[in-house]
């Protein structure tokens, strides 16, 4: 699991860019309030033009999603159904993590936190549960297909292996 989930504070990774902070579960009668979005967040950027939208992402027990990178849109994960790995691959050349790879595990019960992103970075999922698990994403700018690209899960441009 990536340093710092639950002790407060946000978490640099072995990736320049890329930050991971618990996230509050608040306990209430007939199940948990769960936050994952705060103006206070040190992982966010400045929203106050908006921000370009939400979405989820079921990954059903067993499957496996990766990889993407975009190259101007910043995610910010939270995954408030199930437990998710992810693994993520610097690839850009101007960084001074150029080939580094971090893995985490988020998701209730233990894990449940807000993972950065940026630009770049190419990332992968897989369902850790023995149910779908669900992964909310709050990226800084609109979705566009044209930004974004895609490699096959077994791919040699990624050193990471799946499994």
């Amino acid at each position: 699991m990536g340093a710092g989930i639950n002790d407060g504070s946000v978490a640099k990774t072995t990736i320049e860019g890329v930050l991971l902070e618990p996230l509050a579960v608040i306990p209430a009668a007939g199940g948990p309030v769960l936050k994952m979005l705060s103006p206070k967040s040190a992982l966010l950027p400045d929203f106050s033009g908006g921000f370009g939208e939400i979405y989820f992402s079921m990954v059903e027990k067993g499957q496996i999603k990766a990889w993407k990178r975009h190259h101007l849109q910043t995610q910010f994960f939270a995954v408030p159904v199930g437990q998710i790995k992810i693994a993520l691959y610097d690839s850009r050349e101007d960084s001074p993590t150029k080939g580094a790879i971090f893995e985490t595990e988020l998701g209730l019960p233990f894990n449940y936190g807000l993972l950065r992103i940026p630009p770049g970075i190419w990332y992968g999922f897989a369902n850790m549960g023995e149910k779908t698990a669900l992964i909310c994403n709050c990226a800084d700018i609109p979705h566009d297909p044209k930004e974004g690209e895609r490699l096959p899960l077994e791919t040699r441009e990624i050193p990471w292996k799946w499994g």
